[in-house]
């Protein structure tokens, strides 16, 4: 019998206006013969039933590379960076093309949304996108998001690595209530099923803890770079943001529409409060351009909600400019009011001194406490 967190939870889930739902390569193709139609005009369907009833739900979809990789008759998903990119160029058009006929036999417009985290990491780039995604939800289409693996790369810093994340991000910035992760697992478990036939489903969490963490399994399939760690991993950002997520089979008959009716399917995932204001989610899920140290009478001021200032600071990490997101330690992320090159001229001063070395204009302090959030809140 679920608890009454769960269901109170569960039933919040129906009353979500604002729902992000991801579908994952494993289930959104077939395995021998690409993407999957039916099932495609199945979620449409769901999708389509969701905005009659006044909701705003927003579509990511991975399936870009396994189409392209399909296309040009490759058995499996390619693992050098330029045929990934070059089968996610030729995937993504035929992708986006079968959502549109899907959407279209329902009277919807999908919307496509490619992105890296670049447009999510400036601050300037990120509230441009969530205008274009508020605006699309008014005119009624559906975003779609999906990663620009074109251009997108781990070695330069741009990537999310897999859509799980991707999903979260999109939960997290543009305000929802539910992320519906839809995968090829049902649940999480507490081992892995594929190997232990005696794993027991994990219906409910209402804390990431040690011990859940501990029960994520392995790495995706051939066409996949998804597994459960890195579902936990998109969990963790969508619970900052006070957002519900749902993990389930996305082959379950009318998933969707299920979960988001509140029918006990999957594993929910509780929200972990009222979730960050919206500048310290995008603050504290933006990469870090630099590094720097302080000392304890620093960090506790800043724990009390005090300005850092330049006296505390004892070491600086990396080139950066005025305006950017760099790390405190390992224990907060702050938007620098110093380029690196000044704030490692200015470390250890008093503001006097500071004022005497930079000017007036340069201001005393390296960052006020809007413009600081600590990595555990």
């Amino acid at each position: 019998m679920p608890s009454k967190a769960e269901t109170e939870a569960r039933a919040s889930l129906a009353r979500a206006t604002r729902v992000v739902v991801k579908i994952g390569t494993n289930t959104i193709m077939r395995q021998k013969a690409g993407i999957d139609i039916e099932y495609l005009h199945g979620v449409a369907a769901q999708i389509a039933t969701l905005v009659r009833a006044g909701r705003q739900p927003i579509l990511v979809t991975s399936g870009a590379i396994g189409m392209g990789a399909r296309e040009l008759g490759l058995s499996k998903r390619p693992t050098e960076l330029r045929r990934r990119q070059a089968c996610a160029a030729i995937g993504q058009i035929l992708l986006m093309d079968e959502y549109r006929r899907a959407f279209g036999v329902f009277g919807l417009t999908p919307a496509q949304l490619l992105v890296t985290r670049d447009a999510w990491d400036g601050r300037s780039s990120y509230l441009n996108l969530r205008a274009t995604v508020e605006t699309l939800l008014e005119v009624g289409a559906v975003p779609v998001f999906n990663e620009n693996d074109c251009v997108s790369t781990a070695e330069i810093g741009n990537a999310f690595g897999d859509n799980d994340q991707l999903s979260a991000y999109v939960a997290s910035k543009i305000d929802a209530e539910a992320l519906v992760i839809l995968s090829d697992v049902d649940s999480l478990y507490d081992s892995d099923p594929r190997t232990n036939p005696a794993a027991k489903s994990i219906p409910y969490v209402r804390e990431l803890d040690a011990e859940i963490m501990g029960a994520a399994g392995g790495k995706g399939t051939e066409f996949s770079t998804g597994g459960m760690r890195t579902k936990l991993a998109a969990v963790s950002i969508a619970r900052d943001a006070g957002c519900k997520v749902v993990i389930a089979h996305g082959r379950a008959e009318r998933v969707i529409a299920r979960v988001l009716a509140g029918e006990r399917l999957g594993t929910l995932f509780d929200a972990a409060g009222p979730g960050l204001r919206n500048r310290m989610r995008w603050l504290k899920n933006t990469k870090a351009h630099g590094k720097i140290l302080v000392d304890e009478g620093a960090l506790a001021a800043m724990r009390a909600k005090r300005s850092l200032l330049p006296r505390g600071v004892v070491g600086v990490e990396g080139r950066f400019d005025r305006g950017a997101v760099i790390q405190v330690g390992d224990a907060a992320k702050i938007v620098t009011s110093y380029t690196s090159a000044e704030l490692d001229q200015v470390r250890g001063k008093r503001s006097e001194e500071v004022e005497a070395l930079l000017g007036k204009a340069a201001g005393r302090v390296v960052a006020r406490p809007e413009d600081t959030v600590f990595l555990e809140d």
